[in-house]
């Protein structure tokens, strides 16, 4: 995987007009750029620098104890350093004579914000009395570009960690009942988690975030004590790392009382104004679009319904992470930054995720994720069509 998104890389520099794409770490276990996880595939010790260049070379210059690590496991030319990495660092951007040369900082997109602050001071010390320091830029679009657009091997992956998260949702729908607790639930999932040997696809203290009834705690929250009740409409955020790629779903239960054979009308149509959000920004979804356009699509539409507007973006990109960063599609909030008007590009995956409030009931939601194709998206995820309805 190292090997082929190197060689993406390679040609997004060309396609971007940057001569070296400069990723500048150290300590990556305790300080971890995100780009390393494609790039590069392990940690470095001391401080290293990865240059990709448009020519076609990847160059890695780190400390002598990393030399041999980083030869194991990426295609980098390796130079090996004792006292400073200063004069190979220069040597090498000399001999490249680059006009362009991309570090990782930007203030909208976290995945390319791995340059540390000190490591910044650090590089820009280094550059003082050459050329190179007026020709630095974000490297933005190349890791919105590198990250978004997935390889075949990419989507295969993600698509083993979706089909694990949705049995062990199966496994939910067969077995929860009222009585239980928010923290019952999540149990029974890490119980299943861990039998297959996979692990979670964000911090496990609210992976699975389990929701029942009115005046839940809201999205990322830990699960809680809160019984589930009759009448009470349950939703799950959960999703798996499975071989380095995850998912991140959400379903939505409706928990029926004595004498109910099917859910109250507020909550069917709570469930179907979600499920049909979702398949109007589905439609729309195409390589061209703005992240913003794509949000309103669902937004307006549940506005329009008579429901509260969602307090976030309607979806991110999932692959290496659960939020995947760069393109978002998301409204033109000052929080977002520049992500709203980022072009939407065939390969990336993205995530659907509208929710609304059923007074007296809870929130209904439906995450799922496709994948954006030449012409459209389509859904890598089995979309969730009825209610998940529990007997009592």
């Amino acid at each position: 995987m190292v090997k082929e998104k190197i060689r993406q890389a390679i040609e997004i520099c060309k396609e971007k007009e940057v001569d070296v794409w400069l990723t500048f770490a150290r300590e990556t276990t305790s300080s971890p750029d995100p780009t390393l996880d494609l790039i590069l595939g392990t940690s470095c010790t001391w401080a290293s620098a990865f240059l990709i260049t448009a020519k076609g070379d990847a160059i890695a210059i780190v400390g002598s104890l990393d030399v041999q690590n980083i030869k194991d496991h990426a295609p980098y030319s390796v130079i090996g350093y004792v006292d400073s990495i200063k004069d190979e660092l220069i040597r090498t951007l000399t001999l490249n004579n680059p006009q362009r040369i991309a570090i990782n900082y930007s203030t909208s997109d976290v995945m390319a914000d791995g340059l540390s602050h000190g490591m910044y001071l650090i590089l820009t010390d280094y550059l003082k009395d050459t050329p190179f320091l007026d020709r630095l830029v974000s490297s933005e679009n190349i890791v919105s570009a590198l990250r978004g657009r997935k390889s075949t091997a990419e989507i295969k992956l993600i698509q083993g960690a979706i089909k694990e998260t949705l049995e062990i949702f199966d496994k939910v729908t067969a077995w929860v009942h009222t009585g239980l607790s928010e923290q019952d639930v999540a149990e029974f999932i890490r119980r299943h988690v861990q039998a297959r040997g996979l692990d979670y696809a964000w911090d496990v203290a609210h992976c699975p975030a389990v929701f029942s009834g009115p005046d839940t705690a809201g999205a990322h929250a830990s699960p809680t004590a809160r019984t589930i009740m009759p009448g009470h409409v349950m939703n799950i955020d959960f999703g798996v790392r499975k071989n380095g790629y995850v998912s991140d779903l959400q379903r939505t239960w409706y928990f029926m009382r004595r004498g109910e054979t099917d859910a109250p009308e507020e909550v069917k149509r709570g469930f179907v104004t979600i499920r049909e959000a979702i398949r109007k920004a589905a439609e729309f979804l195409k390589p061209g679009v703005l992240g913003w356009q794509v949000d309103a699509v669902a937004r307006n539409y549940i506005t329009d319904a008579g429901y509260a507007e969602f307090p976030h973006g309607l979806g991110h990109q999932v692959g290496r992470q659960a939020h995947d960063g760069s393109a978002l599609l998301c409204p033109r909030w000052e929080r977002y930054k520049d992500l709203p008007y980022s072009v939407v590009e065939a390969g990336q995956v993205f995530t659907l995720e509208p929710r609304l409030t059923i007074e007296g009931y809870g929130i209904a939601t439906i995450e799922e994720i496709v994948l954006v194709t030449s012409d459209g998206c389509r859904f890598l995820s089995t979309p969730q069509e009825e209610l998940l309805l529990i007997a009592p």
